[in-house]
């Protein structure tokens, strides 16, 4: 069986193109997932997008990875990375290899956004990329799967 993808997005991403455009821009959520998805699916690849406003909904998406086929886990946060020890403690459950991504470079904004309660759990941090910030996580995402394909 072969692994999918999984891109979670939290709270207030749902309003990418526009919320705040001079900070993220004026591409929409769904603009990007309909970019990862046609770059999973020519990789071979199966990819997932979940945004919720709702913590309990993320939370839940996690912890159902243990019994499905997600092999890697994309997640921008958003304000939660900042917030969220139940966030953390699902993914550390969970176990799947992840990165935490944010379309600004939260090192650059206010003091409070400069700490994460996943970045040392993830795979991989990136940030202030915008939007490519995603298509790096997915690439490094398939090749992450598809090493693993080949033992």
């Amino acid at each position: 069986m072969s692994a999918s993808i999984l891109v979670l997005n939290g709270p207030n991403l749902n309003l990418l193109g526009r919320r705040e455009p001079h900070i993220y821009g004026h591409t929409t959520l769904n603009d990007i997932n309909q970019r990862l998805t046609s770059l999973a699916r020519q990789a071979g690849l199966t990819l997932e997008n979940l945004q919720s406003n709702a913590e309990s909904v993320l939370i839940d998406r996690i912890q159902a990875t243990l019994d499905d086929d997600t092999g890697f886990i994309i997640i921008n946060p958003g304000a939660l990375t900042h917030s969220s020890i139940a966030l953390r403690d699902a993914l550390a459950a969970a176990a799947k290899p992840f990165i935490e991504i944010h379309i600004s470079n939260v090192h650059a904004r206010e003091p409070f956004r400069r700490h994460s309660y996943l970045s040392d759990l993830a795979q991989g941090v990136i940030c202030g990329l915008g939007i490519y910030g995603y298509e790096a996580a997915l690439h490094y995402a398939i090749q992450t799967i598809t090493q693993q394909n080949t033992r």
